[in-house]
């Protein structure tokens, strides 16, 4: 009874902050962000608004990162990068130096364990919920998987390198 109560007010609160009757994820014309990394502004929401919006949207906050700047986030060690395909894959194409990899199936148990059992079984540095993470695969498609994995454990500065290990193969030759 409770459930049918709260799913008459579903897409009324979005539509409330923002006074436009925009829903959830719908399609925005790029370039209407005042926000840095936000892609998806309602038309009419102003930053505060936006702000409330985004809680209850759920699409995360991602943001494509190019080649150039993953090498200079590695360089400067200002991002964890995650390589969610399997093991055999890393040792049969190669990998990302510096990567952390972690299979698409366990991101979500592996970003909820204790930092040393993560160090002890993935063999890197647990990601806080604060810092930056790369997600990056083969091609693109199941790292984008995993950004919405984060983003529902509560991650906030999360990138998707949309190339995967075949961009950052043929741009390193």
């Amino acid at each position: 009874m409770a459930l049918r109560r709260c799913w008459r007010f579903t897409g009324v609160v979005p539509r409330l902050l923002c006074r436009r009757g925009v829903q959830p994820g719908a399609s925005v014309p790029e370039g209407r962000s005042s926000v840095p990394g936000l892609d998806h502004t309602p038309p009419g929401c102003r930053n505060t608004e936006l702000l409330l919006y985004r809680g209850f949207t759920s699409a995360p906050t991602s943001t494509d990162v190019t080649y150039e700047q993953l090498k200079q986030l590695l360089a400067g060690r200002k991002a964890v990068v995650i390589d969610v395909r399997e093991p055999w894959e890393l040792r049969e194409y190669g990998f990302i130096p510096g990567a952390i990899n972690i299979p698409l199936g366990q991101v979500n148990t592996a970003l909820q364990l204790v930092p040393d059992d993560f160090r002890e079984k993935y063999g890197g540095e647990m990601p806080e919920q604060t810092d930056n993470i790369v997600f990056t695969c083969l091609a693109g498609i199941r790292s984008e998987r995993a950004v919405k994995e984060a983003a529902s454990l509560g991650y906030k500065d999360i990138y998707h390198y949309p190339g995967g290990w075949k961009d950052w193969a043929t741009n390193e030759q």
